[in-house]
């Protein structure tokens, strides 16, 4: 591949990026969330009850990022940090029952960003996409994917969902 085109793939792998998380922040500010706020919420509810490092590690962001946004979210009563019942430095963050009610409403934009990202793409086409995708990502984390890596389907969201808005 020529200097040019790799640069163009870049290019475009960035724009895509910057523009899909603008949409999906968007949206997500109509629910009162900020740019992050969804990742760690979304993080929560896979494995609930993670430190603010197991956050921070996961999400590829510094400690005090995920402190800063763990504060705001607390102020707003969506997650609650609990001390740790086998080490009292550590404190574990909790989905509260508010957090979980705005779960849907995070999944909901999520999915309406990605429908509208993928519009014109059949379903082939996407699931091609999501497989390079993944390629990309396992290249530069240096981490080996499987020939078969894509979503569980409890993770999917039903189109009924996004028609219901």
């Amino acid at each position: 591949m020529a200097k040019a085109d790799k640069a163009t793939t870049m290019s475009r792998l960035h724009s895509a990026a910057r523009l899909s998380r603008t949409a999906l922040a968007a949206r997500l500010l109509a629910h009162g969330f900020y740019a992050g706020q969804d990742q760690i919420m979304l993080a929560l509810e896979r494995d609930d009850g993670q430190t603010l490092g197991q956050l921070a590690n996961k999400l590829g962001v510094r400690p005090p990022t995920v402190t800063k946004t763990i504060n705001r979210l607390q102020a707003q009563g969506y997650v609650e940090k609990r001390a740790c019942a086998t080490d009292a430095r550590q404190a574990n963050v909790y989905l509260t029952e508010e957090g979980r009610a705005m779960m849907r409403a995070i999944e909901k934009a999520v999915k309406k960003t990605e429908k509208q990202a993928l519009k014109g793409l059949d379903k082939k086409e996407q699931k091609t996409l999501a497989k390079l995708l993944g390629r990309v990502e396992a290249n530069l984390t240096g981490v080996e994917i499987s020939e078969v890596d894509e979503a569980p389907e409890s993770e999917t969201i039903s189109e009924e969902l996004i028609e219901a808005e």
